[in-house]
């Protein structure tokens, strides 16, 4: 019987056999703070982006804690062939960006959540170009699916990926072997927001206080003070 929000067992084992052993032969481990991943029903993971590699490291983690990582992915990937089968299979969500579907991926992160998955959001929508590699500003899709669903927001925070294969970069750093720190926050408190219409201000709002979670886990795992207010995404 297949668990909820998972994919089959062989698709399963699959990615394990791949993700597994690139995780653990790339870098040493600091996870914190896993107790806070909820173990059951939907939640809305966010988390900040560093490199390319931090969705396999991520990944690694949540399935450690017993968590399959619902990933939103461009939709370009679904269509390339043998891979995309494989996404598709391993219960990524297609993103439509740029068109009147955009909203689709919204649509079927909602029907996931209700299924008892654990979806991941990059809020940012692409790896961070803070020179100090500090969470930007989101966009309001996490939002928005967690005011309109009410499932926790889980705020993970990460650090280290980017010492592997920095961003826009082929050449990974393999040696000395890097650590990837990992810190779960306490679901955010969207309260303030129950019951408000899903205006422009709302959202904004909220996606704020999404980021601000997301920082505050990331200063403490850098052992840094956060800079104030984020700079735009520029894509």
């Amino acid at each position: 019987m297949r668990r909820p929000g998972w994919p089959s067992r062989f698709w399963v084992a699959v990615a394990v056999a791949i993700v597994k052993p690139i995780s653990w032969l790339l870098v040493k481990k600091d996870w914190r703070r896993s107790d806070r991943l909820l173990k059951a029903g939907g939640i809305i993971l966010v988390t900040n982006h560093l490199s390319w590699l931090d969705p396999i490291l991520i990944s690694h983690y949540l399935y450690n804690n017993g968590r399959w990582p619902t990933i939103l992915a461009k939709s370009g990937l679904f269509s390339v062939p043998g891979l995309g089968h494989m996404v598709k299979e391993l219960q990524a969500i297609p993103v439509y960006r740029g068109s009147a579907d955009a909203a689709r991926s919204l649509g079927e992160s909602e029907r996931r959540i209700a299924d008892g998955a654990c979806v991941m959001f990059y809020p940012e929508g692409t790896c961070t170009r803070d020179p100090e590699f500090w969470p930007m500003e989101g966009k309001t899709g996490a939002a928005r699916l967690a005011l309109a669903t009410g499932a926790p927001v889980i705020p993970v925070a990460h650090w280290g990926a980017q010492k592997i294969l920095p961003y826009g970069s082929k050449r990974p750093s393999l040696f000395p072997r890097k650590t990837f720190h990992v810190l779960t926050g306490p679901p955010v408190d969207l309260s303030k927001y129950e019951g408000q219409p899903l205006h422009a201000d709302v959202l904004r709002d909220a996606t704020a206080d999404i980021m601000a979670a997301i920082t505050v886990q990331l200063a403490e795992l850098r052992g840094e003070k956060a800079p104030g207010a984020p700079k735009p995404v520029d894509n």
